[in-house]
């Protein structure tokens, strides 16, 4: 996994953020993510190498700042990699998943009910949350999926029209500059949360 923080992955933080709150702000209401509102921090996820630098990243400064919680961060990591182990899709010494059509299938039903190490569970908020992955950045308001769909949370939109729901439509990166940053890092693969925050 890599060890270094691309330069440019603040600009990319900063155009995720900024469409996501240009979303939220068109969506009003119908976007009822909120501190305390988990959901999205409940399952698996896959993340790439750069949301692992940007994760250790995080880690790194709450242990300055804040030894004990990032202790309690890193405990949580090793628990849940523990309990996950037996069934995980890929290679748990490196914590790299398995992406092929096989890995993908057993990835599908994967830890549905695994809580993301970086919450915590007295606050209801992430531990590491302005270094979060780029997945909890664009959860909630409607975003294309590989298929030419629109995601959203299944929170969020309720009575809303599929040409209301369109209009609030998050493009979070139309220069693919993650894509780029990817490339400069040398992508090793995918991988979860916990094991970005233990290796």
């Amino acid at each position: 996994m890599p060890c270094g923080r691309p330069a440019r992955d603040r600009e990319l933080v900063q155009i995720v953020d900024a469409a996501l709150n240009d979303a939220a702000r068109r969506a009003g209401e119908w976007l009822v993510c909120r501190p305390g509102c988990m959901q999205c921090c409940v399952g698996a996820f896959a993340i790439n190498a750069l949301d692992v630098t940007r994760l250790r990243d995080g880690l790194a400064q709450l242990k300055r700042s804040d030894p004990n919680r990032a202790d309690r961060v890193q405990l949580r990591a090793r628990a849940y990699i523990h309990r996950v182990t037996p069934q995980f899709p890929g290679d748990p010494e490196s914590g790299i998943l398995d992406e092929s059509e096989q890995g993908e299938a057993r990835f599908l039903d994967f830890a549905d009910e695994e809580v993301c190490p970086a919450l915590d569970p007295e606050s209801g908020t992430c531990d590491l949350y302005q270094l979060r992955p780029m997945t909890c950045r664009v959860f909630g308001p409607p975003v294309r999926n590989e298929g030419g769909g629109l995601g959203v949370c299944e929170l969020c939109f309720h009575g809303a029209s599929h040409e209301e729901i369109a209009a609030c439509e998050m493009k979070p990166d139309p220069e693919h500059l993650e894509e780029s940053l990817l490339t400069e890092l040398g992508d090793n693969g995918r991988t979860l949360v916990a094991f970005a925050l233990v290796k």
